[in-house]
């Protein structure tokens, strides 16, 4: 008798938590959008299952030239927080970053920025921006990131708060055992080699972090739309054979036909790296920190440690 009285009333609490639309469902987590995949897989290691986290740009794509579709355009609108690299990187996104609803969070604000080459202030790319945006290839920076994340998403979020913020310690030691890994590894690198020339102006932030010089680059550009002069690759040419560059590097998401020509007119080899975009979760690089892995074996590889 009294386990049928128990469940009556069970039910009829059932009944009234439904009437008043308080029904046992939790509420949908909210929405996050990140730009590339790269910033989703920093987001995703602190947002976890509390989030729901859709990057926008696909595997592959370029960011200085993705041009949103209207889908894209509706998926930002509905968004809660958008997470960017910002300093200029994604270009044609621009207009519809300041127009949603959606809180836009550009990480690049919260690290240190470089201009190019050198960090100096004369030789600042204008077209593209004051700095250098390419900040995620030192992990030193991205450690940075996390906390404005984290503080991000316990904005949305502040049940989760905690769990966001240890996460986001967590991940900032996993960040700090890469940085000490690329150090290790650069040091197998004969001084004399350390010299990166790649398809645009993507390597300063790496090339400061880790002792290397970078004497040039294919496209004198911090973005991969500028477009070189005749002259200034046969000048780029002409410096990789003077100071003996072993490698060009091209990231996978560019057209490396002109970094092949410079490549067959210098007489030295191709490499490519994930500058720009993670690989398929297939590939060998489906995370950040497998992301820079796979770009420091491969340089690695090239110059000879």
């Amino acid at each position: 008798m009294h386990r049928r009285r128990l469940h009556a009333v069970q039910l009829l609490g059932g009944a009234l938590a439904a009437a008043l639309g308080l029904g046992v469902q939790a509420v949908a987590a909210p929405l996050v959008v990140a730009t590339t995949g790269f910033v989703g897989d920093v987001v995703r290691q602190i947002g976890g299952d509390e989030i729901r986290l859709t990057v926008l740009f696909p595997v592959g794509a370029d960011p200085h030239g993705f041009e949103p579709t209207p889908a894209d355009a509706v998926l930002l609108a509905r968004a809660e927080v958008v997470f960017a690299v910002g300093a200029g990187l994604e270009e044609g996104l621009a207009p519809l970053l300041s127009s949603t609803g959606a809180r836009v969070v550009e990480l690049a604000t919260f690290v240190p920025l470089l201009s190019w080459p050198g960090h100096d202030e004369d030789d600042i790319d204008h077209e593209h921006g004051e700095h250098d945006p390419h900040v995620w290839l030192d992990p030193t920076r991205v450690a940075l990131w996390t906390e404005a994340i984290a503080d991000a998403l316990a904005e949305l979020a502040p049940e989760h708060t905690a769990l966001f913020v240890s996460r986001a310690a967590a991940y900032r030691e996993e960040l700090a055992q890469l940085d000490r890994w690329i150090v290790d590894q650069v040091g197998t690198i004969p001084e004399e080699a350390r010299l990166l020339v790649s398809d645009h102006r993507v390597l300063g932030y790496f090339a400061h972090r880790y002792g290397f010089r970078v004497p040039g680059a294919v496209l004198p550009s911090l973005s991969t739309l500028a477009e070189p002069a005749a002259r200034e690759l046969a000048e780029l040419v002409a410096t990789i054979r003077a100071l003996g560059v072993r490698a060009v590097f091209v990231a996978t998401t560019v057209n490396p036909q002109l970094a092949e020509q410079v490549s067959r007119d210098a007489g030295v080899r191709v490499v490519s790296l994930y500058t720009h975009s993670l690989s398929d979760p297939t590939g060998p690089a489906p995370t950040y920190i497998d992301m820079m892995r796979y770009n420091v074996r491969a340089i690695v590889a090239a110059l000879g440690g």
